[in-house]
């Protein structure tokens, strides 16, 4: 990337999370990042997200954006809207990061800096590798439905990284161009699947490094019984060509 600093969008999708958000924003905005940009993608949430985010882009213009949706269809579809809207926007590298404190902000700089000095086109930040590591609140059945699901995806695809369903990623623009995100169909969870398996399809390496994945302390999971079943099938579909137009 040069000498030039890159700018950094870190992409937040949002449904009743007015509560997280605030202090989400207070954690990103310490961080010591130079030319570092929040977008944050409300998905009409009821309890008032949206306008929490609004007056944080109000209070901080330079820094913090929002995007508002008029339906909730999808994590996944979210992401789309968000990472489409950043690259319009010029942003070098795009953070995808859920609002409910799971990711820890800390590990941004490292991530953009993996990014920036080696020939990664994505990093994951990985609860898998050496180092990493999940909440000791997290439930015996969460650890085993994680460590499943990573096998599972990684038997099929042979996507050949350690945390393939993580969510907290940093990606070079040019290798999101690559992926072609209008073709991405995933909706749901899934989404994080899909778009490791079309980055390795597109020759890009992929990077880990360790965080601690935190329980989330405030709101609701979005985990739903259809959002598994997505889930479950899409590794096949991938596979077979089904999802994937390439």
């Amino acid at each position: 990337m040069g000498e030039r600093i890159p700018k950094v969008t870190v992409v937040v999708p949002t449904y009743n999370e007015r509560d997280n958000l605030p202090r989400l924003a207070g954690m990103l905005a310490a961080l010591e990042v130079p030319d570092l940009h929040v977008l944050v993608v409300d998905d009409n949430s009821p309890d008032g997200t949206g306008e929490v985010a609004d007056k944080l882009a109000a209070d901080s213009p330079e820094t913090f954006g929002v995007l508002h949706r008029t339906e909730k269809d999808g994590l996944g579809r979210a992401y789309v809207a968000g990472i489409t809207r950043a690259l319009e926007e010029g942003a070098d590298i795009v953070i995808q990061m859920d609002a409910d404190l799971s990711h820890p902000a800390e590990a941004i700089p490292r991530m953009v800096a993996e990014l920036s000095t080696s020939d990664a086109g994505v990093v994951l930040g990985s609860r898998y590798v050496p180092g990493g590591s999940v909440a000791g609140e997290w439930p015996w059945h969460r650890r085993a439905l994680s460590a499943w699901a990573n096998l599972y995806v990684n038997t099929i695809l042979r996507l050949r990284v350690k945390d393939a369903t993580a969510g907290f990623k940093a990606w070079r623009a040019e290798t999101l161009r690559k992926i072609d995100l209008s073709a991405i169909q995933s909706s749901g969870y899934a989404f994080q699947v899909e778009m490791n398996y079309r980055a390795v399809r597109c020759g890009t390496r992929i990077a880990e490094i360790p965080i601690r994945f935190d329980e989330r302390t405030e709101g609701e999971s979005k985990m739903s019984l259809g959002v598994q079943l997505e889930s479950a099938v899409l590794p096949w579909k991938l596979l077979f060509g089904i999802s994937n137009s390439r």
